[in-house]
């Protein structure tokens, strides 16, 4: 019996967008080059369409490793939502999952599968790239950062993006690239040592350089931040 549907068929694919603080480019997203159209030659978000038998997290998970070697194991994968515009892919009618992920400062990548090339842009450089991303990544990107901004007011998921080893100051340089504000230095301190299981207390000092060195901490193991940071105003 061969089932037939007055219904429209829609393809489903799932999108990532990998955020990472790079030593050059500050907090970057990692793009690809489309290999292959619609948007050949366009930069985009690694992607693509989700097999008959996995789920949408699962897909961009794949989809990430294989157009871009990119593994990011156990570290935040969160969905930002559904688009769903009917003609946001020129070929069918698709409805994308997306998804938001934060990747080690030195993790590597290599373009491969149906990628032409793979490149950490910094943020400010892919946003004001938007016009030339390709099918509604802009929008997606812009929405990444929007719902990693939230996350961080009240989880402390902004470690993730450091090293093993990092000080205060890199921490509130994590907020202030993702909300896009400078944040009160002492305030800022006091709140994130104020929080139990923010971060930990290495027992070592940073070496070289101009000032008093700064003492490196570790990713703590709290996951919430009680009452919450905000980017409106210091606490």
């Amino acid at each position: 019996m061969v089932y037939t549907s007055e219904f429209p068929f829609v393809y489903l694919c799932a999108d990532v967008a990998a955020f990472s603080m790079r030593e050059d480019t500050g907090l970057s997203v990692l793009l690809i080059k489309r290999g292959q159209a619609p948007f050949k030659g366009r930069w985009a978000l690694p992607g693509g369409f989700v097999d008959e038998n996995e789920d949408a997290a699962k897909a961009a998970r794949r989809e990430l490793k294989e157009e871009t070697g990119l593994v990011v194991g156990r570290r935040p994968f969160e969905q930002i939502g559904a688009y769903t515009a009917p003609r946001r892919d020129p070929r069918h009618r698709v409805v994308s999952m997306s998804y938001w992920t934060l990747a080690a400062p030195d993790a590597e990548a290599l373009a491969s599968d149906d990628a032409a090339d793979v490149q950490w842009w910094s943020l400010d450089e892919a946003l004001s790239a938007s016009r030339r991303l390709a099918f509604d990544h802009a929008t997606i990107l812009a929405d990444a950062v929007a719902s990693l901004g939230r996350r961080m007011e009240t989880t402390t998921v902004a470690t993730a993006l450091l090293g093993d080893e990092f000080t205060i100051a890199d921490i509130r340089g994590v907020y202030e690239a993702v909300w896009g504000r400078p944040l009160d230095p002492g305030n800022f301190q006091r709140k994130v040592l104020g929080t139990p299981g923010f971060v930990t207390d290495s027992g070592w000092r940073t070496a070289g350089g101009r000032g008093r060195p700064a003492t490196l901490y570790h990713a703590g193991e709290g996951g919430e931040i009680w009452p919450p940071l905000s980017r409106q105003r210091d606490r």
